[in-house]
């Protein structure tokens, strides 16, 4: 499994590379998607904002993007690599808020979000969204267990 991180034009500290690196890993592996290969690209609104006017045709910024390698005429010769995700840390701040939770968890959902896009997920319809929903929060619960015995095992190490 390979998964990159790179900041670009963001001064947000909400997470760090690693952070949603590991986060991305732990998700990969409980898609059983254990030599996936993924970039994750996070930004500030002007860089998703771009993004999102050049390839989707809408001019304003959005949360996450998601460019999938595997879909079109072409997608067979992507092997492992399933593609980017792109997410704006401006705006998964403001959704946060929002919503009343950590940025943190903003962007570990909006990675979610992304990684499920590019497998093929989508939620076009409403059951799709709710199916969509369903892995999203098992994927975070995911992390979520996994951080939990990460942290029991550096405490019984110390």
């Amino acid at each position: 499994m390979k998964v990159s991180v790179i900041r670009q034009s963001t001064r947000s500290r909400v997470v760090t590379a690693d952070e949603v690196r590991r986060a991305a890993e732990v998700m990969l592996r409980a898609l059983k998607q254990p030599r996936a290969e993924l970039s994750v690209l996070l930004c500030d609104d002007a860089t998703i904002h771009a993004l999102n006017r050049d390839y989707r045709r809408k001019d304003k910024p959005t949360d996450v993007l998601a460019f999938a390698l595997r879909e079109g005429e072409d997608g067979h010769l992507a092997g492992d690599t399933l593609g980017d995700v792109v997410i704006s840390l401006d705006t998964a701040t403001r959704q946060a808020k929002e919503r009343g939770v950590a940025s943190r968890d903003e962007v570990r959902m909006l990675l979610a979000h992304g990684i499920l896009h590019l497998l093929g997920w989508d939620h076009r319809t409403d059951a799709e969204d709710r199916r969509m929903r369903a892995e999203t929060d098992r994927l975070l619960d995911a992390l979520a267990r996994s951080e939990r015995r990460r942290a029991a095992s550096r405490r019984a190490d110390a």
